[in-house]
């Protein structure tokens, strides 16, 4: 396993997906916006405060190249997401191994060709990339590009002509099947918003009335708009719904049939958020309590995340969750066993942040995300301020950082991972 220690990865894709509510003695303005109740903190110029970017990695949307600029904003500013290429490939080799596993009944029809469909969450985003590129390497379908492998969607490809994608096989007990992406799209509405359940929902029921009984499997880059899909039609059917992000809902119907989604240890991820910034308010090395022990005894073993220098980041190691241990992953939004111990408030006193979500609306981000947030703000002596975006512009979100100079430092999950210095610029007034 990768230890937490420095790393040359400056090429990786790491991003995550989206949310939203409110608990404790944190003030929360997730849903209605608001003005903060924060007070004046001190005389550290705004631009030197500790910054976290969070679940979306400041990058090039079109080339997934980092942006060094704002990972680099000051000498406290890291990213912590997790490592979505391994994820990918965990959720590939989860729709593979179940195929496998069924090949005597999931071919609905009996045509000999094993067809999927799979909703895609953001073209632009690099979590969305990696997923499509690693559900589409594990099934064989995918198709080498300039940038890699092809991540565009296909639209319809009944006949298997699409050339954003290649048919695969997969030989099992001595039959060799087909393997076909017969349709997928981004799953923007109307006013914008990527990632969008309802867009997906609609998506399949579109999908089920052309391609009926043709669709054996559904996939997708997260769980909200896999859960969407599962409710609209595949439940009904009896067709393997996956998913991303062991949302609660979507690891619990997995006894209904849901075929599994992964886990990014979004718990490891909350608390590395908020770690990082009390690390770096209290003065103390940035690894205590996360690759050594804090004086309440919490740390991280490196079999759950790692650290890589070279891009200034912090990636939780993502766990394939199934019918074989989903009963471990019902409730998501239990803080990590590890890291829940209480700091003392005599030595760790009470600091302000301000955190945004980009979607307040998004499944992840407001019933799993946010609530572990709560939790850590609590054990770690943390008055956060939760804003919550409506997942389509930016400034729906940075015209409500009006007074920096409120808070102790700021945690920042952005609409698109090309503007990051819409924040840093306000930052730097």
């Amino acid at each position: 396993m990768r230890k937490a220690i420095a790393l040359t990865m400056a090429t990786v894709m790491a991003l995550s997906l989206a949310a939203c509510g409110g608990s404790g003695s944190s003030t929360t303005t997730a849903q209605s916006g608001g003005t903060s109740t924060a007070a004046e903190t001190s005389t550290v110029a705004n631009k030197d405060k500790p910054l976290i970017w969070f679940n979306r990695q400041p990058s090039n949307s079109t080339t997934g190249e980092l942006d060094q600029a704002a990972l680099s904003f000051n000498d406290n500013t890291y990213y912590v997401g997790f490592d979505a290429n391994q994820g990918a490939e965990l959720q590939g080799q989860m729709v593979k191994d179940y195929i496998e596993a069924h090949a005597d009944t999931i071919d609905r029809n009996g045509d000999g060709v094993i067809g999927y469909v799979l909703a895609i969450g953001d073209i632009g985003h690099n979590d969305s990339i990696a997923r499509t590129r690693g559900v589409r390497s594990a099934l064989g379908t995918a198709v080498e590009g300039d940038n890699g492998i092809v991540s565009d969607p296909v639209g319809v490809n009944t006949d298997g002509t699409a050339t954003a994608v290649q048919d695969g096989t997969i030989e099992v007990n001595g039959t060799t099947y087909t393997v076909r992406e017969l349709a997928s799209q981004e799953m923007k509405n109307s006013a914008g918003a990527t990632w969008d359940a309802g867009t997906a929902g609609n998506a399949i029921t579109t999908w089920a009335a052309s391609l009926g009984d043709q669709i054996d499997i559904v996939v997708s880059n997260n769980d909200g708009m896999g859960m969407a899909m599962f409710n609209s039609w595949s439940r009904a059917n009896s067709v393997p719904t996956f998913g991303y992000d062991a949302n609660a809902d979507a690891v619990a119907a997995i006894a209904e049939g849901y075929g599994g989604t992964i886990s990014q240890h979004a718990d490891v991820q909350a608390y590395l958020t908020l770690r990082l910034i009390r690390n770096a308010l209290d003065g103390v090395d940035i690894n205590t309590g996360i690759a050594t022990e804090d004086d309440a005894g919490n740390v991280l073993s490196d079999d759950v995340y790692y650290y890589d220098e070279a891009s200034r980041s912090y990636y939780a190691l993502n766990v394939a969750v199934t019918a074989d241990n989903y009963e471990d992953y019902l409730d998501s939004t239990v803080p990590y066993a590890p890291v829940s111990n209480q700091l003392d408030s005599a030595t760790h006193a009470e600091k302000s942040v301000w955190l945004d979500i980009y979607n307040a609306a998004d499944n992840f981000l407001s019933a799993t995300y946010q609530p572990l947030l709560q939790k850590y703000d609590d054990l770690l002596n943390l008055k956060v301020d939760y804003i919550g975006g409506d997942g389509q512009n930016e400034s729906n979100i940075t015209n409500r950082l009006g007074n920096p100079s409120q808070y102790d430092a700021f945690a920042i999950n952005m609409v698109k991972t090309d503007n990051a210095t819409s924040y840093t610029a306000l930052l730097s007034q």
